[in-house]
């Protein structure tokens, strides 16, 4: 067998596969956000409630809520079209600054 042979072509390939791991990869990403959110509260709210870790937990929850939004906003976009568009880099943006800014308020409160 050549190698061209064993090359996938374009009319074998699925084209609803592709978009379905995307949305799987979403709902992933959102659940492990909601655990990080979760034991962040829980972690800043230990000790009793003071103002910095109420300002932690109000934080935590406004990226959590910013990174649901743009992942729900690209599950509809995939769920919606048999060729999804690309991501756009504006919400591509807003996903890795809420991931990187959660993490760094997790750091912070573990520090």
């Amino acid at each position: 067998m050549s190698p061209q042979e064993r090359v996938p072509r374009d009319s074998d390939r699925d084209p609803g596969l592709q978009p379905e791991r995307t949305r799987l990869a979403w709902r992933r990403t959102t659940l492990s956000a909601t655990v990080a959110a979760v034991l962040a509260v829980r972690a800043a709210l230990h000790g009793g409630a003071s103002a910095p870790g109420i300002v932690a937990c109000a934080l935590c929850c406004a990226l959590w809520l910013g990174l649901l939004t743009v992942a729900h906003r690209r599950i509809r976009t995939l769920a919606a079209r048999a060729s999804p568009t690309p991501f756009p880099p504006r919400h591509a943006t807003a996903a890795a600054l809420c991931t990187v800014a959660m993490a760094v308020c997790g750091a912070a409160l573990v520090l």
